[in-house]
This record gives C-alpha cells, structure tokens and sequence, in this order.
C-alpha cells in the first residue's frame, strides 16, 4: 500500500501508540508527539503585553527531531488524525502539532479517546472533528497567567526575603493558595488551645449475664453536650463569648466532678428505660472523579497523588493481558465527572445481576451530583473499560501497585451501580433516678454494595463490623452496674492537611484542575515550603514565610474566591463566553496594579543595599538567560550588577557591606608540598581542592583524593569534581586526561561483602516521603543499607 494512502494518527506516548497501532492496522500510521512540542521562550516573558497577550512560543528542547519526523510522515499521508489526550493541554498539544504540520499537510483533524479499546478507538476514528480553539486558548489563558504571576511576582518574592534566603522562590496562581491553606490550618493549629472534659462510660449486666457497653447520655435532668473548638478566640472578647458559652454547656468539666459522678452512679439501680429500633440505608458512593480517585488511593493504599496518576496513565493507555495482547483497562483519568455512558451502565448492570443476584440491582440506577465546583462534564468519570477484565484476572498480567489501584477503581465503579447496604440500628437507654446511660448497636442486614467495595478505613463508618447488643431486652427490664471509668479527653484541632484531603479541599473550593493536583502537591514539596510528616503536611520556615510575603503584598490574587473565580473564567473561554483577550486584560489591569503597590511598599519598608557604583539605585534581583544577579534599579542609568551570594549571606554580602566573609576550612593532617603551611578546602570550578593558607604568596593546590583506586587504570585515585555544565558532581580518576574513568555515584570506601569489590556507590530509590539512601556494589550490584555495608 503506497504511503499516500494512509492516515497518520498522532498520539502524545509511545505506549498509547503501540496500543492504537495495533487495533487500526496497515491503513494507519500512529506515531507520538511524546508529549508538548512547544511552549512559551524561557528567558524572558514570552507574551507581547501591548498586543492583546500574544504568546511567543518556542520548540522545546529535544523536540526538533520528533517535529521533523511527524512533518516527513504528513507530508506522504493522505491525512492526519491528531489524537491527543482528551482535555485541555491534549488540545493545546493538538494546535501546535497542527499549525506545523498545516504547512505540508492541511487535511488534518482532531480525534479523541476516552478509552483505548478497539471498540472505541474504531468508533473515534469514524467521528473526526476540528480542532477546538476555545478549548486551546482555555488552555492558553491559563498558560500565560502563570507564566505572568511566576515571572513578575518570583523575582519580588526572592528579593523580599533575599536577607533570609538565597534560594530561587516560586509563586503560582494556584500553587500560592494551596501554601496559604496549610500555613492558615497551621495557624489554627498553633493558637490551639484545648478544652478539658471528661467521658463516662460503664459496663451493664442483664439476668442472664450478658453484657451491654454504654455510655453516659444525661444526668441530673439534662443530656450530656461536650464542647468543641479552643477556649481562646482571635480577640479577648471572643475568648470571653467563648467561656461564657462553655459554662452554659452541660458536660463533665473537672476530674474532681467526675470522680464525684461516678460515686453517685454506682449507688444507684439501672433498668432498661427505652428501646428503639430503625432501619438505615447506606448508599454506596459515585464513581471516581480524578480529585476522589487520588484522595481515595491516598487513604487506602498509601499512593501519593503523583504516583496514583502514574499508575492511572498507564491503566488508560495499555497493558498487556496475556493472549489478548495490550489493552485499556480503564477510561481517561483526568476529568471531574460523575457521568457513565449508557453502555456502560447497562453492562455494569447485567454484570451484577449475574454475579450477585437480581436483590442487588436497583430498579432506576443511581445518578451522582459532583461535589466539585465548576464541574466540566466532557468525560465519564474514571471507570474500567470492560467488566470482563476483573480484579482477580488482570492480577496475573500486571504490577502489584497496578493491580491495587485497578480494584480500587472497578470495585467503587462497580458498588456505585449496586442497591444500598440495609442496616437495622438498635438505640438503648438504661436509665436511674439521675443518669442516663445509652447504647448503640448496628447489624448489616443486608450488603448491597457493600458486597463490592467495603474497604476498612472508608471515610464513611464500616458498619459491616457489626455492634451487637444482645437479644430479647425488653423495657423496665434490670441491669446492673459495673466497670464504671471516667476518661480525660480534650478538644482537637483540625486536623493538619494530607494528600488526600488538600485535593479534596482544593476540589470542592474550585480551585485547580484534576490535571493539576499532583502537580500541585510535587511543586510544594520541591520548593521546600511544606515538609511531610506522617503523611501530614507541614509548613516548612521558608514556606511560612513565602506566604506571609504574598498575602501581605497581594491580598486579592492569592485567595481562594479570585483563583476560583479565574477557573470560572477559564472554563467561560473553552465554552465560546469569553475570549482570551478580554480575560487578559482584565487579570493584568488588576494584577499589575496590585504588583505596583507592592513593590512600592516593599521599597519603603525594605530599602535593600544601596548600589555602591551610582549611590542613587538599589541592588535588586534580576533575572538572564544564566540565571538570577543582583542589578542596579538605576538601569539603564547604572549597569552595576553582583552575583547573588550562595552562602546565604543576604545582599550585604553581595556588595561588600554587613556581613563578614564565610572562614575557609582547614584540611588537618594536609601540608603544603611546596611551603609547608596548612591547606585549606577550598570550592573551584571544578569541585573541592586543598588550597594553600598562605595564598596567594604561595600557589600550592593539591586534589582531594577518596582513597579509592581506580578501577579502571589501577594507577590514580577516584577525586571528586564538579560539571559546570550540567551542575552536578561527578568522581573521575586523577590521572585524567590518561584515564578518563568517571562515575555519577559517590565512591565508599567500604568492600563488598558479597564479591569483596574494593568500594561500594552511594544511590537514592524514590518513595512517596522523598529519596532513601542505599549502598551498591558497582561490580555485583548487591545492594545495602548504609549500616549493613
């Protein structure tokens, strides 16, 4: 078949094309664009501000040759089919793949895949369309928004806190207010101040000794109410209000009172006062939106949101199942509906009635209404492909992680469309002349969903561990006291935020998209500004401090309603509403006028070094195609510039004012070869050397040797040096240029237990809190912990 006559298919991965390939046969060329091809130029702003926002873009890095190969293969095909990811960075992808190929091809259209099937992909195929430019310049807007806020408000942020630290600072549109919720739920944390109580419960015995566990619902006449929240508000006042409202409350205050409670309680006669029995429906959740599906394998499985859309781009683009060969397992992962296709739903519903019996297949499926705000309802919501391919079947085929996540999402898709559990709630009060005591019990009489999806710590109770009371109580019927205790308790905070509830928080409030939370979460934590500690997130110092800048010097753009309201925005463009000039210029008005004020202020309250070449300007943080310096604010009137100092210094340094020169380090036991004098390390350009004290009456260097041969000419020792180009250490001979043997791994002197290999290498593996460290032999590749070694 001559190329003309095929179609080419452009995918984004390699893996989705394998997979496409396969169903669409000889007539169809699939090829990937691995990704974006372009984006906007790096070193400067890359949008013309004064021509309604127009972005510069650029090829990516690398991207050259794929560009090339796509053009070559458009050019000899009979038309192009772009079949990026189904949202709105997979339409962004589309557009720039299009206006390049447009040159050599202009048949091309745009297909999209909520599922890698065959059955799916062959129906897409059949329905080509244009591409969607509202959709892309959504997109866009969003792009140049960040891009906007990141290059104006970074450089201020850096040199607002230039005197604290030298690192390079980041703000976000959106990942700026996910730093402020966990800095504000630390600050509630903090100024926490408990409130003191204390629970009573006791043991009662019927006639025929069996027990019933209680606890105390009223005494003297009135129910118990415990208190909630801190006992010291924001105000004097509000701390006031609040321990007026305490003493209106009617618990157990002090130990002292409950010990005399307890005194009273065992001195009294109990019967049965009151029983009553109900029947509760507990219906089963929604399908998985993305926000649900990275909350849910957060809390059930322990996967960080990164690593749970890792594993769901590889459960939608195709693994391999046996003589079935690769398949889809389930439908796109990045989307915020509840909706399922009538197909779907219809063979989701003849699956459980097969499988479970007609008892568990409702009469009218159940439709769900997302709890998230700006809801796009473009996809179905996350789902396997097919019932065919069961949890217990793929298991077989595919990753132990890929497994546990692909039964979290057929078991949630497939109790959604099951009958509500039916649970029979006993309530029993066991009364005297002064105390009410009440008991609750729970039997599930029948599961419904929970036949499916009954997974231990679901938010909801598990009311599938069953609390049983005993049978036959009857009212007036006695019971007797006994194992009567008092607990302290207190008041606790809210809880600091985890992966799953930040997404959840930032779901509900509209901020972000599904494609964007992981992303989120990853950039705090790469920044430094939050740390995480038992799954917990913490504000680190520099991440307090960052939000305190941005909510000071920007009120109204780092908040929850003006990021929810750019969503809006956003959304209005991608439905033909609102175009993508009118939303710029509104956002810049405003945001330039807020970044005005700022810089003003901060020019008043921090004056910074004056520049110490014109005395008028002042040294200010600046940005090049190498990177960050320290300019003159009188530019173009002053071209001084200074390196930012690295050793944290603060711009006094910078200049030669305040702060007093870092002291070297002396190399003990390390002499001179030429004047005999101590040696100090020192940093070059090319890693760590001894350098001689007495520098510069005498030029003495000499390397800082491992101690470690070299494995390869057995000749020099491994010394350590740096790549000014790549920025990294490496240990290389020092013989080179007469051998150039060089490692990225960091030599130990320590010998191989297992083939006795002169040194070990240090190596990092990735896991959900960071990077661990372990020891590896470089000849035999056993691996140790640093301590087994």
């Amino acid at each position: 078949m001559a190329e003309k006559d095929k179609t080419l298919v452009i995918v984004e991965s390699p893996a989705k094309a394998k997979t496409i390939n396969k169903y669409l046969g000889k007539k169809y060329v699939v090829e990937a664009s691995i990704g974006h091809i372009k984006d906007l130029m790096k070193f400067n702003l890359g949008i013309d501000v004064e021509h309604d926002f127009e972005p510069k873009y650029v090829t990516i890095r690398g991207k050259a040759p794929v560009i090339k190969k796509i053009k070559e293969i458009a050019s000899k095909s009979n038309n192009v089919l772009i079949a990026t990811d189904p949202d709105r960075e997979g339409e962004a992808i589309a557009w720039h793949i299009a206006e390049e190929i447009k040159k050599t091809n202009t048949d091309v259209k745009r297909v999209v895949f909520n599922e890698i099937t065959k059955k799916n992909i062959l129906k897409s195929i059949e329905e080509p369309r244009d591409i969607d430019t509202d959709m892309f310049m959504s997109q866009q807007a969003r792009r140049v928004m960040d891009r906007i806020i990141g290059y104006k408000v970074s450089p201020f942020l850096s040199h607002a806190l230039l005197e604290k630290t030298t690192q390079s600072l980041s703000a976000g549109r959106v990942q700026s207010v996910a730093i402020r919720l966990i800095c504000e739920r630390e600050e509630i944390i903090q100024a926490f101040e408990p409130i003191d109580y204390w629970a009573i419960s006791a043991n009662f015995a019927t006639e025929s000794h069996e027990v019933i566990k209680a606890r105390l619902f009223a005494f003297d006449r009135e129910n118990v109410k415990n208190p909630e929240g801190s006992k010291r508000g924001e105000t004097d006042e509000d701390t006031k209000r609040i321990a007026g409202a305490l003493d209106k409350l009617h618990y157990v205050k002090t130990e002292e009172q409950a010990q005399a409670l307890l005194k009273r309680i065992n001195e009294q006669d109990y019967s049965i006062d009151d029983i009553s029995k109900k029947s509760i429906k507990r219906r089963p959740s929604s399908p998985f939106t993305t926000s649900l599906l990275q909350q849910d394998a957060s809390k059930k499985l322990g996967f960080s949101n990164k690593k749970t859309m890792v594993l769901a781009q590889s459960l939608y683009e195709g693994l391999p199942m046996g003589e079935d060969g690769t398949v889809g397992l389930i439908t796109y992962m990045r989307t915020d509906s509840t909706r399922i296709s009538s197909e779907a739903l219809s063979n989701c519903r003849e699956y459980i009635e097969k499988r479970f019996g007609r008892d568990y297949l409702p009469d009218v499926p159940p439709v769900y209404a997302s709890k998230s705000t700006n809801v796009q309802d473009a996809h179905e919501a996350i789902r396997p492909t097919t019932m065919k391919y069961t949890p217990a079947y793929v298991k077989a085929y595919i990753g132990k992680d890929e497994a546990a996540l692909y039964e979290l999402i057929y078991n949630r898709f497939l109790a959604s469309q099951m009958s509500p559990a039916i649970i029979d709630q006993t309530t029993l009060n066991i009364a005297s002349k002064d105390f009410i005591f009440r008991a609750t019990g729970s039997v599930v009489t029948f599961r419904g969903f929970l036949a499916a999806y009954d997974y231990a710590g679901d938010e909801e109770k598990n009311d599938a561990s069953e609390v049983r009371l005993p049978a036959n109580l009857k009212v007036n019927q006695p019971a007797f006291i006994s194992n009567t205790e008092a607990n302290h308790s207190q008041t606790k905070p809210p809880a600091r935020y985890n992966e799953a509830s930040l997404v959840k928080e930032l779901d509900e409030l509209g901020i972000g998209r599904p494609s964007t939370y992981a992303q989120i979460v990853s950039t705090l934590l790469d920044r430094d500004y939050v740390s995480i500690k038992s799954k917990a997130f913490y504000p680190t110092e520099l991440g307090i401090d960052v939000n305190k800048v941005l909510v000071s010097s920007f009120p109204d753009l780092f908040n929850v309603d003006f990021t929810a309201k750019m969503e809006e925005e956003l959304d209005r463009i991608a439905e033909g509403k609102l175009t993508y000039p009118s939303l710029l210029h509104e956002f810049y008005d405003s945001f330039s006028h807020s970044l005005q004020k700022a810089e003003e202020k901060n020019k008043e309250e921090n004056q910074g070094v004056k520049c110490d070449v014109c005395g008028v300007g002042h040294m200010v943080i600046k940005v090049s195609k190498r990177g960050r310096f320290l300019g003159c604010s009188n530019y173009p009137n002053c071209t001084n510039t200074k390196p930012i100092p690295a050793n944290g210094a603060g711009a006094g340094a910078a200049t030669g004012a305040g702060e007093a020169k870092k002291e070297p380090v002396v190399a003990e036991g390390i002499k001179c070869d030429i004047c005999g004098s101590d040696m100090y390390i020192r940093d070059g350009k090319y890693g760590k050397f001894y350098g001689c004290s007495q520098y510069p009456k005498c030029n003495g260097v000499k390397l800082i040797e491992s101690g470690i041969t070299c494995p390869k000419c057995n000749e020099g020792f491994l010394v350590e040096r740096y790549s000014s180009k790549s920025k990294k250490r490496f240990w290389g001979c020092s013989q080179y240029p007469k051998c150039n043997y060089l490692t990225g791994n960091e030599p130990v002197k320590k010998e191989c237990p297992n083939c006795h290999h002169a040194y070990l290498e240090t190596r990092y593996k990735k896991i959900d809190s960071g990077y661990e460290k372990y020891l590896q032999c470089p000849e035999c590749k056993e691996k140790y912990e640093e301590k087994d070694a």
